[in-house]
């Protein structure tokens, strides 16, 4: 489930903690994601819990799932300051089915700059979307990815075991690692997550700028008055440290 969680967007995440109007009031609920604590866990609130588990979820987002009654612990539904203990259960649902998105192969052109058996790296473009999400289903790198490995008979696009390991925004152009093989994408992800690979950006500004060098720091996450958006949170525990 976590590398499936991988695989998703911000967007995606974030729409799955969204609850609707009458969420409350479902007669019947459908359990999208679902997480077993291990036996050395320690108390940790179960929004925190979450946050370290969801790529792209945002605590606040987490927290309001929470108030809908849509975060359970051992079939239970828990407030956000619930404290997940060893072997704990836990498991988001919705009044909705999960969305099962069909990768569509589509042939778009790739610029790829590396493949071997195992993997390949694609320069992307500014304005194509990477994985496909809420508003952009098709026409994305992954759908690409698909057409372009067709004939892989080790390929399968709906494979989260496979596929992108990390991502860049739609308007950011750049390198991608894409994994062909299971071991591949363990392997390249575990590096990510222990940051023993190194990524470089170039950002283009303009107008008048006061310091030649400097740092921005803090929390960034989705803009609550604007969900398309993001935006930085100075202060409090909403979005990631940045």
């Amino acid at each position: 489930m976590d590398e499936l969680l991988d695989d998703m967007d911000d967007e995606q995440v974030d729409d799955l903690l969204m609850p609707e109007e009458d969420e409350t009031s479902s007669s019947q609920m459908y359990e999208h994601f679902r997480f077993l604590a291990d036996k050395g866990q320690s108390l940790l609130r179960v929004d925190k819990f979450l946050v370290d588990r969801m790529m792209g979820a945002t605590r606040n987002r987490i927290q309001l799932a929470a108030e809908a009654g849509c975060i359970l612990v051992n079939d239970k539904p828990v407030k956000s300051n619930y404290r997940v203990k060893p072997l704990d259960v836990v498991s988001i649902v919705m009044d909705r089915p999960r969305r099962e998105l069909e990768i569509i192969p589509e042939d778009i052109p790739l610029n790829i700059v590396y493949e071997d058996d195992d993997l390949l790296v694609v320069n992307k473009p500014a304005g194509l979307v990477v994985h496909p999400g809420h508003g952009n289903y098709t026409g994305t790198l992954v759908n690409a990815l698909a057409y372009y490995l067709k004939d892989d008979p080790y390929y399968d696009p709906s494979d989260p075991r496979l596929g992108l390991v990390h991502r860049i925004d739609k308007d950011t152009s750049g390198l991608l690692v894409v994994a062909k093989r299971p071991e591949a994408k363990s392997n390249l992800s575990l590096q990510f997550f222990n940051k023993t690979t190194k990524r470089k950006y170039r950002a283009l500004v303009w107008g008048i700028v006061q310091e030649d060098e400097g740092r921005i720091e803090g929390n960034i996450g989705r803009d609550p008055r604007d969900r398309m958006q993001m935006t930085v949170f100075p202060e409090g525990d909403q979005g990631k440290t940045a």
